[in-house]
């Protein structure tokens, strides 16, 4: 059975996303942790976690993947030996300091981003957040960004831990066609209670790709998976990361019996 799908600015994706932070090293719970994923996944043990995602329908990835050329190496692998073609949707950390000289810096970034062959970019959280006016309720600047997306052929969207940059972006009709939103049962890390993120997503007006569905870690993937995959819409994704292959394994035949109602 394939992986249920929906679209992101007219592009089929697979409405589960692999996440890469259990295979990069961001455990969310210490650096002992984060040290125990990096000493695991190599390039050939990441290839091994993406067939198995990639043989169910599952083939599209999020992360920086252009800052870690070992991903984009196991991506290549995995693709090689499954046949599939990846999607991948590259979050770049960018320079969004206003001179030109920054500017450059940031446009050489999005055409590595580019090169690497990534589909959907949505900038990195920590460089959205410095464009976000309170004051205005805009994010300043960011037909810019968008526009240089949009040159190198990649579909705009934004990477939002503050709620506020969905809220933003709706309301001034922004080029984005996609956003990256925390949202899991336990309210971990979201800056909103669990019920006004819910409502965020509901109310959006694109596709909004969830994170961290099991508080990383910190609740089962029954639970996590149960949850979040209940209380969104068709349109919207989630976004699963795990160490392993049997872990992979796991969460998409789990997810499936979840949309199924089985």
């Amino acid at each position: 059975m394939q992986f249920p799908r929906t679209k992101v600015g007219g592009l089929s994706v697979s409405r589960m996303i692999i996440g890469t932070n259990w295979i990069l090293g961001w455990s969310h719970q210490g650096p002992a942790k984060d040290k125990l994923i990096t000493s695991l996944n190599d390039r050939k043990n990441i290839a091994n976690i993406l067939e198995v995602f990639f043989k169910a329908g599952v083939d599209t990835i999020m992360g920086p993947l252009t800052q870690h050329p070992q991903a984009n190496a196991a991506i290549k692998d995995a693709e090689d030996k499954t046949g599939v073609k990846c999607i991948r949707v590259d979050t770049p950390m960018l320079n969004v300091k206003d001179t030109v000289r920054d500017k450059d810096e940031t446009k050489r970034i999005l055409d590595q981003v580019a090169a690497t062959g990534a589909q959907i970019c949505l900038p990195h959280h920590t460089s959205v957040e410095q464009l976000l006016d309170k004051s205005t309720e805009e994010i300043r600047r960011l037909d810019e960004y968008t526009a240089m997306i949009r040159k190198r052929g990649m579909i705009p969207g934004l990477s939002a831990h503050m709620p506020e940059v969905v809220t933003y972006s709706d309301n001034h009709n922004y080029d984005v066609e996609t956003y990256i939103q925390i949202y899991n049962c336990m309210g971990f890390l979201m800056q909103l209670e669990v019920e006004g993120v819910a409502k965020l997503i509901q109310n959006a007006k694109k596709p909004v790709m969830t994170i961290k569905p099991m508080a990383a870690g910190r609740v089962t993937p029954f639970v996590g998976l149960t949850f979040v995959w209940n209380s969104i819409r068709d349109i919207d994704l989630v976004t699963v990361g795990t160490m392993t292959p049997y872990e992979a394994e796991e969460v998409v035949e789990m997810s499936l019996d979840i949309l199924d109602k089985r």
